[in-house]
């Protein structure tokens, strides 16, 4: 592992508890660390984002995160039911989000966080690796994609089944 990856991977792990715990995690691939104390997370429907960035390519959506979101770090996870990602924002977001749809996590909740190198599938992996410690993505410049995200959906016309006289 290089340098700036161990900074990243020491900056979340330093979120968690038992920080040597989180390494060890990150070591298998995936640590268990809680919102609030390094960062919060904005839980983001793929829908939103995908219709943000015009595309469900994983290419596209990465670039798109890059330019929207310049700095900061997006997790993707597809597993489950739900396809989300989770942009990490500066701790105290929480108190003040209101973007409508859309949930800033609670302090404490535990979130999945790949780790640094972790940029594909399968699982859990990052469509926004951090770069750095502290890279967290502006809460405005989010809530600015989830708007346009929101108002693309809008516009879509949806799919009606045709009726047959």
């Amino acid at each position: 592992m290089n340098q700036a990856a161990r900074t990243v991977t020491d900056w979340l792990a330093s979120a968690h508890p038992a920080p040597a715990q989180a390494r060890r995690e990150f070591d298998v691939g995936i640590a268990l660390v809680p919102t609030g104390e390094k960062f919060d997370a904005i839980r983001l429907p793929a829908p939103v984002v995908h219709a943000a960035a015009g595309s469900e390519d994983p290419d596209a959506v990465a670039a798109s995160l890059a330019e929207t979101l310049p700095g900061g770090a997006v997790i993707h996870d597809a597993y489950g039911i739900g396809v989300w990602y989770y942009a990490l924002v500066p701790p105290g977001t929480y108190a003040n989000w209101q973007a409508p749809g859309v949930e800033c996590l609670r302090p404490g909740t535990w979130l999945g966080v790949p780790r640094p190198d972790l940029t594909a599938r399968p699982g859990p992996h990052w469509a926004l690796p951090p770069h750095t410690a502290a890279s967290v993505c502006a809460a405005q410049a989010v809530a600015d994609l989830v708007t346009r995200g929101q108002n693309s959906l809008r516009r879509t016309p949806a799919s009606t089944p045709e009726r047959t006289p």
